[in-house]
């Protein structure tokens, strides 16, 4: 087996290995208060692991392999193709954009993982805002929302911003220590 060949098929099962291991931890997730979905999880980590030793050319796939399964083997929630392919495909790949920070050797996984989980945000904010307006209640936690006008948006943003700013967090303060304890999980692999 020539040297290409050897790396590309180590490629292809840390990959694998980084997937079933984001969903795994999938399971481990809070998800009270998010009643359409939505939870606070640990799923993201592998996926952005893997983003920034690989880069994203590796954690994009990963991302939009882990949404299908998630969305197929965990009952997921969705109102058409196109609120699967938003929150689920489209929504874990944009995760695997840190991938493209994986060279920048310092700052490099912080940046990158705020800017994955910034575009799964902004994902999941869209599909509020254009599938989920319909579902738009009159009143959460204390604040009332009209399915008109500025509701969908504020009602989206409320609703994703509460659990994507938890996993954001979580997500930053989890690779800052790798990046400190463990530098050479997060190191670029070519």
């Amino acid at each position: 087996m020539d040297a290409t060949t050897r790396k590309h098929l180590l490629c292809v099962c840390e990959t694998a290995i980084f997937i079933a291991l984001a969903f795994v931890l999938n399971f481990a997730k809070l998800e009270f208060a998010w009643l359409q979905g939505g939870s606070i999880s640990l799923s993201m980590i592998p996926i952005l692991v893997l983003s920034l030793r690989r880069g994203a050319a590796w954690g994009i796939p990963a991302g939009l392999i882990l949404g299908i399964i998630d969305c197929a083997m965990d009952g997921g929630f969705g109102w058409g193709i196109w609120s699967v392919l938003l929150d689920y495909l489209l929504a874990y790949a944009a995760v695997g954009t840190c991938g493209f920070f994986y060279k920048m050797r310092k700052a490099g996984p912080v940046v990158g993982t705020l800017v994955g989980c910034l575009l799964r945000f902004v994902v999941h904010f869209i599909s509020g805002v254009t599938i989920y307006k319909i579902a738009v209640p009159t009143d959460v936690y204390g604040l009332t929302f009209s399915p008109d006008g500025l509701g969908p948006v504020i009602y989206s943003l409320v609703y994703n911003g509460g659990y994507m700013l938890f996993n954001t967090v979580i997500a930053v303060i989890v690779i800052f220590i790798l990046q400190k304890a463990a530098g050479k999980l997060l190191a670029p692999q070519n």
